[in-house]
């Protein structure tokens, strides 16, 4: 087969299959139709799909006037991906399918070493769950790391991650690739966030979309025009560096981040102690300003005021449609009632801004997607800009349950 003849191929094949991904069950006329090929071709691409065991029969049409066709669709199972979302103190990993469905899923708190051991406990976690659910290894093509800073593409490190020890200085994709003997790709876990959230949650539908993660740190993803925005070494949302907050220019603030330094759970924790000269989680802070405690009551405050200058200066540089507030801290009713009492404080448009529906799971959901594209992509897409092909309907409502 000449060049022309397999780029040819390969095109009808992408054709083929997006029809099967996004229509099936389908049949081989449904698909002519759709694709304009001929029904022959349809005949022997399918074939070749089925001997290889990416669709399968699922039945005969019913319902017309005249003969039935059969029917096929997806097999969901035929390969697996690893959604990831790794924080400075928790790390959760899931399984899903082809169809986007998760079978299985993990929480533990994140190895404090850093570096290698993070990558080995992933892994780990991964495989034992692959294990409890019968899910052969071999059947797990990918994986998709959601990572707390900047992932870099062309050294494998994670910058701007003062949170993992070590990802800084390591081949962070190698030591995955390395250890799970498949592909791995690294994004940062707020991006996940805001593609989870723009696919299932509060920003279906909405092209101009920011999703700020308040907890341990805190950062943003950004989406224009229907496009995540990753910059240039992909830093882009770091808002923990924006010069707010503590003083920029002192040395803790180049390492953690001014914004980060006043924001965030530390800094929490720090102005209480002040106030009130004890030490306590902020879960505690949280529940002491609801029993009416003031020092709690005016740490909340002033933290809702740091977090309404962070979004109004997303605002003022992208006017998102709409701003999600995510993280442990940013999921906090209190912490969006704050933010919607402060923000038109110090920003003069309006701003919508609402709390995840996704919680937690935003960026696991996120790296589900982004990676089921990716192996869609790989497995039947074509080396051209139009090439991609569309992720599946997800079953959404498996989604939700799981979650």
């Amino acid at each position: 087969m000449n060049d022309s003849l397999r780029i040819s191929r390969k095109f009808s094949q992408r054709s083929v299959m997006e029809a099967i991904v996004q229509g099936g069950p389908i049949s081989r006329a449904s698909i002519s139709k759709q694709t304009g090929l001929s029904k022959q071709t349809i005949s022997e691409i399918v074939r070749g799909l089925e001997e290889e065991g990416w669709v399968q029969e699922t039945g005969r049409t019913s319902g017309h006037v005249g003969r039935t066709a059969v029917t096929y669709e997806l097999v969901c199972d035929a390969a697996y991906i690893i959604a990831v979302d790794l924080g400075g103190t928790k790390v959760r990993v899931a399984i899903t399918d082809l169809a986007c469905q998760i079978f299985a899923e993990d929480t533990a708190p994140t190895d404090p070493r850093g570096g290698r051991f993070v990558v080995e406990q992933i892994a780990d976690m991964a495989f034992a769950a692959a294990s409890h659910q019968k899910i052969a290894r071999e059947k797990i093509r990918l994986a998709v790391v959601g990572v707390p800073g900047a992932p870099c593409s062309e050294t494998g490190r994670v910058l701007l991650a003062p949170n993992i020890a070590g990802f800084d200085t390591m081949d962070v994709v190698g030591a995955f690739e390395e250890v799970l003997g498949f592909g791995a790709m690294l994004e940062n876990d707020v991006n996940l966030a805001v593609l989870g959230e723009n696919w299932l949650g509060q920003g279906q539908g909405i092209d101009n979309l920011a999703y700020v993660a308040l907890g341990t740190g805190v950062g943003s993803g950004l989406m224009v025009g229907g496009h995540l925005v990753r910059g240039a070494s992909n830093a882009a949302g770091e808002m923990g560096f924006l010069p707010l907050g503590a003083d920029p220019f002192e040395a803790e603030s180049l390492r953690t981040g001014a914004f980060e330094r006043a924001v965030a759970s530390h800094g929490m924790a720090e102005r209480y102690a002040a106030l009130s000269g004890k030490s306590v989680t902020v879960p505690t802070i949280f529940a002491n300003a609801e029993a009416g405690d003031a020092a709690a009551v005016s740490v909340l405050d002033e933290t809702g005021r740091f977090l309404a200058r962070g979004v109004a200066a997303i605002a003022a540089i992208a006017n998102p449609q709409k701003v999600i507030l995510g993280g442990s801290i940013g999921l906090r009713p209190e912490m969006l009632e704050r933010v919607k009492t402060f923000l038109p404080q110090c920003f003069p448009y309006p701003v919508t801004v609402e709390t995840g529906e996704l919680g937690s799971r935003a960026a696991i959901i996120g790296a589900a997607a982004i990676g089921l594209s990716q192996l869609h992509n790989t497995l039947f897409g074509v080396d051209a800009p139009d090439g991609r092909i569309s992720l599946p309907r997800a079953n959404v409502n498996a989604l939700r349950e799981a979650m």
